[in-house]
């Protein structure tokens, strides 16, 4: 990487910051205790992709909430239906997993990263096949500017690491997490199901839960916040994630494509989106209609397939998987934890493609691919691009194969 010039003119050697950066293994927190008082060059975006950074907009009802015991079904799966179509985010409440549970694993996650350093350069590591490891920012290098955070990641299913190998901070709770969350994502998987007029289990059978993957993001108070990013604006990749924050804030939604929208915490609430995965790809046995209460354009066609093994049906960009980004920290002095949990089909193992068949009205929209694949592209692209696109049909060029995978 060729020496550039920073904000003030003065020639440097990116390449070289961010080697001196990662080296540290001590990631943004350890910049926020050596006390620095600028935004290091790495981390400033350009003004472009600044645009709209100091705009908060609270806008009231525009992320739905989903009742997981509304004591009619059928209303809970019109509203998941509703809101997956729509926005592609809704907060559920009522999910029974326990308040202390949820306040455990974010204070872990905390104490881990306020904790001591060698904690966390003992599992510091880029290596993608590690279960358990400490970085800043998977695409550091690959990345236009790097985002001000520092992520504790776990592989929780299948074969998830030994506890041994888990920080002592975490090490109580996290297991115990992840076995609750994965019943709170099942449970909406079903809901999405039917509301696609599919069995319960569809989704489930579909094998989009057996890979979970947890993502702590940790936001140290940022010098500068106007000048980067928590997180720059993207999409998930799989096929569902199951969000945990704390109640500072700095979640953004694009709702309808234009505007930027707050996405409030709800104390003892999750936020639910739809993943790009699910955004292409439905696989079938028998669909029939479903019409949805709150909306009549909500209404999907009869399609009658079988061999579920090779048949699937694109869902055409019927459920959204929709771009969002973290405001970095404007706090003086207490950080933003995250907790996002990621699921997806057994990466390593499944060779399923998952394509498009269509009603024979509506065009497919997305080509075949292989989940190994379409994340091993999110990987090498990072945020400064959408996976998706790379696999839609009205591209000019096909997207190279690639190797390796999280």
């Amino acid at each position: 990487m060729p020496s550039t010039e920073s904000a003030a003119g003065v020639a440097w050697d990116r390449r070289r910051e961010l080697q001196a950066f990662d080296d540290t293994k001590a990631g943004v927190k350890g910049l926020v205790d050596a006390g620095v008082t600028a935004l290091p060059p790495i981390f400033r975006h350009s003004p472009e992709s600044l645009e709209g950074i100091t705009s908060s907009n609270h806008v009231a009802g525009a992320i739905p909430t989903v009742d997981l015991a509304a004591p009619r079904r059928e209303d809970a799966v019109a509203l998941v239906r509703h809101a997956a179509g729509t926005v592609g985010f809704f907060q559920v409440v009522n999910h029974g997993v326990p308040a202390e549970l949820m306040a455990g694993m974010l204070e872990g996650v905390r104490r881990f990263n306020e904790g001591p350093a060698e904690a966390k350069q003992a599992i510091y590591s880029r290596d993608q096949a590690r279960k358990v490891r400490f970085a800043s920012n998977f695409d550091l290098f690959s990345s236009a500017a790097a985002n001000w955070r520092d992520t504790l990641f776990f592989h929780l299913a299948p074969d998830p690491a030994p506890s041994e190998e888990l920080p002592e901070a975490v090490r109580d709770v996290v297991t115990e997490y992840g076995h609750a969350v994965t019943k709170v994502g099942l449970s909406v998987l079903e809901l999405l199901s039917e509301s696609l007029g599919l069995s319960s289990d569809h989704l489930r059978d579909m094998d989009c839960a057996e890979n979970l993957n947890a993502v702590c993001q940790y936001y140290p108070p940022c010098p500068e916040p106007y000048l980067t990013w928590g997180t720059k604006r993207h999409t998930d990749p799989g096929f569902l994630t199951v969000l945990l924050q704390d109640g500072m804030g700095g979640l953004q939604v694009l709702v309808d494509g234009k505007t930027w929208v707050d996405v409030p915490p709800v104390p003892g609430a999750f936020i639910m989106n739809i993943g790009d995965l699910l955004q292409a790809c439905i696989s079938t046995l028998h669909l029939h209609p479903f019409r949805s209460p709150l909306a009549s354009s909500l209404e999907v066609v009869l399609i009658d397939t079988y061999n579920s093994d090779e048949v699937q049906l694109v869902s055409n960009d019927q459920f959204r998987s929709v771009e969002h980004r973290v405001l970095a920290n404007k706090s003086k002095d207490t950080a933003r934890v995250s907790v996002a949990s990621f699921f997806n089909t057994n990466i390593e193992r499944s060779t399923r493609l998952y394509g498009p068949i269509t009603d024979g009205h509506n065009p497919p929209i997305y080509r075949s691919v292989t989940a190994r694949e379409f994340i091993a592209t999110f990987n090498r692209i990072g945020l400064d691009g959408r996976s998706l696109d790379h696999y839609r049909l009205d591209r000019d060029t096909p997207t190279p194969a690639v190797e390796g995978c999280e």
